[in-house]
């Protein structure tokens, strides 16, 4: 075809491409609802140079047109991604895959105020803090919405720590952290945090075995004395708080357990988390022997871990656990005896175990396979009933694998994580392949089960996930793969290349990737995707004088005209407000030596009016939303004159928002 010809046609495509696109979306318009772009003279004149200026596709305008959104339009779902080794979370918008908030949870973060200086947020930064070492980093992996009746209910969400083996409470009225537990017999975890389909429990896994207590044990006596564990966190509604008193956790062999998923429906009451390195290997390459990545991938089979959180939780209110560093653990003999736990050999070195919205299949992935290995939750109950198992050397039952497993569907090298779509099927990433596999989900007979198709994503995909794909109904619409490497796929920033994020549109028959989306805060290592509606969010706080932590007024709040300095020996607490545009007091005189309590109220009340705190030369950075209370302390230890300033850019006069903290010698 000539070129003059060919890029005829090409303009003629666009043109129609872009007049049918551009009146869809005009008429999903919430503020008004225009005339439909006509093809023959409606469209922007340039619109169409433009396109082919840019050598753009009718896929790339496609693409465009379903992930643009204007400015006024909410996206229709919110993806909460965690920030990997940032130690916090993201919420990005879908279809736009804008970056829409950056919750602080594990690491400060000067913006938000979080970890320099609020009273309440250290305490709670404290709690995860380890044998008295202060942390203040973390590895956020899984994020995990609470749900009602296995369905996403948009009240809190939940995400763990890997390094650490911590869990944090996020409320979704502010969007803000409330609460950290630090396990206290694991030292790391990986699978965490994982639902049951009423949040009664955040269920964690353990990764790396220990003895319990992160204790000393020689490396030698591994098999005796390191163990893996599953620890249930008992999780308040109507506190929004993980209540550890009443959680517990089961001992498992020194397996290295990983993913979970809660069972659903017909499996409520059980839970599944995979492990790898059922060989026990603890490498020692400066010694001589098998790198750990060798030795722990020398059986064709590790196990899955089948367990009963509801007769666990019987166990442990009748007394028949053991008390570990304040924590109440079921151990092995005790779990196996009560009928709680159960394993079943699974392909080596899995890395995905997913419950099917009807909770009647299991689905396992392993690295070193490439196949997902469907397990029927029906055949389990009759397995277990029937007594049809062998005991692990630690006397755990595995249950026969033939009886077990349902069905195989060879899907690529590398399978991993699988995620489910309202329309029947399952999507798996394929690390090795840098791709999604698109599966049938099948019923009882295995031959249903059934690879559709492979889409290719760059490059080496870890998790992926779908709009409301973790729970008993599915959305559809679109999946989201976040990838380990980009490559070539962004502008050179150094050797240190961000992630690639890639929405994926899975409606109406469609698997194409329709954006790509770079991630240069840490590594999007999972994510879960709740409609946008379901969440109603503050715009100001329920009082002037909210604190947020405790998510109550607090008894520090300050209303106009109750400012005041009040000295106490060497203690001087102050109770200031802020508002457009100035602090109240704007003179602080202390003396050197003296002990400050700083409390500090936004009497704001208006949608967006927060202001900012930092005080110079003393690391204090504090975000006052509206209505916000917040508590500070120091020890002024030099003399001098300090500003400190709003830090948000709140009216004309936002910089004369300022005072003086005078510290006499």
């Amino acid at each position: 075809m000539k070129p003059a010809l060919k890029r005829t046609l090409m303009i003629g495509l666009l043109a129609l491409l872009l007049a049918g696109l551009i009146a869809g979306c005009n008429r999903g318009r919430r503020d008004e609802t225009p005339e439909p772009v006509s093809a023959e003279g409606d469209l922007p004149a340039n619109a169409l140079q433009i396109a082919a200026e840019r050598g753009l596709t009718p896929d790339d305008i496609n693409a465009a047109l379903k992930t643009f959104m204007p400015s006024g339009q909410w996206d229709e779902y919110l993806m909460f991604a965690s920030g990997g080794h940032s130690g916090n979370m993201m919420v990005i918008g879908i279809p736009s895959m804008r970056i829409l908030k950056h919750i602080a949870v594990f690491t400060p973060e000067a913006w938000q105020g979080y970890g320099f200086g609020a009273r309440d947020i250290e305490e709670m930064l404290d709690a995860g803090n380890v044998n008295g070492v202060k942390i203040r980093m973390g590895d956020t992996h899984h994020p995990a919405l609470s749900e009602t009746e296995g369905d996403y209910d948009g009240q809190y969400v939940f995400i763990n720590d890997k390094a650490s083996a911590r869990v944090a409470v996020i409320d979704l009225r502010d969007f803000e952290t409330k609460q950290i537990v630090k396990d206290p017999n694991i030292i790391s975890n990986h699978g965490s945090t994982f639902v049951t389909p009423n949040t009664e429990y955040v269920v964690q896994g353990a990764q790396y075995a220990t003895p319990l207590g992160w204790e000393y044990a020689p490396i030698e006596e591994y098999e005796e004395k390191y163990r893996g564990l599953i620890t249930l966190w008992k999780f308040n509604r109507e506190t929004g708080r993980i209540v550890p008193e009443e959680s517990f956790s089961i001992e498992a062999p020194p397996y290295w357990q990983d993913l979970c998923d809660a069972g659903k429906l017909v499996s409520d009451g059980w839970a599944f988390c995979n492990s790898f390195n059922t060989e026990m290997a603890t490498g020692g390459i400066e010694d001589g022997n098998p790198p750990i990545e060798a030795g722990a991938s020398q059986r064709d089979m590790d196990y899955l871990h089948i367990f009963n959180w509801q007769r666990a939780e019987a166990a442990v209110k009748a007394g028949k656990a053991e008390m570990i560093n304040g924590m109440a653990v079921l151990r092995m003999p005790v779990a196996v005896e009560e009928g709680v736990l159960y394993l079943a050999p699974e392909p080596k070195s899995p890395h995905g175990a997913d419950v099917t919205p009807d909770g009647k299949y299991i689905v396992v992935s392993g690295k070193l396979d490439p196949h997902v290995t469907i397990y029927a939750f029906d055949k389990i109950e009759q397995a277990i009933a029937g007594g049809n198992w062998e005991l692990d050397p630690f006397g755990v039952p595995v249950l026969n694998y033939d009886a077990v497993k349902h069905a195989q569907i060879e899907l690529g090298l590398g399978p991993l994580h699988s995620i489910f779509d309202d329309q029947g099927f399952g999507y798996t990433s394929l690390f090795l392949d840098s791709a999604v596999a698109k599966w049938k989900v099948g019923d009882e007979d295995p031959e249903s089960w059934q690879m559709v198709e492979k889409l290719p994503v760059q490059y080496n995909i870890g998790h992926l996930t779908a709009a409301e794909g973790d729970t008993v109904s599915p959305d559809g619409k679109y999946v989201v793969v976040l990838n380990k490497w980009s490559v070539d796929r962004f502008a050179p920033v150094g050797p240190l290349l961000p992630q690639n994020i890639q929405l994926v549109d899975i409606s109406d028959g469609n698997f194409k990737v329709i954006y790509d989306m770079a991630m240069g805060i840490g590594e999007p290592h999972n994510a879960q995707i709740i409609k946008t509606d379901k969440i109603n969010a503050w715009t100001a706080y329920p009082e002037v004088g909210w604190d947020p932590i405790k998510q109550e007024k607090s008894e520090y709040a300050t209303l106009p005209g109750e400012e005041r300095i009040e000295r106490n020996g060497n203690t001087v607490e102050i109770f200031m407000t802020s508002v457009r545009s100035h602090f109240t007091p704007e003179r602080v005189r202390v003396k050197k030596g003296d002990h400050v309590i700083w409390h500090i109220t936004n009497i704001e009340t208006a949608h967006d009016a927060t202001h900012g705190f930092q005080l110079g030369g003393h690391n204090i950075s504090l975000s006052l939303e509206p209505g916000e209370t917040v508590t500070f302390e120091l020890d002024v230890s030099n003399d001098g004159t300090y500003a400190y300033y709003c830090t948000e850019f709140c009216s004309a006069l936002h910089l004369e928002m300022m005072g003086y903290l005078l510290v006499e010698p």
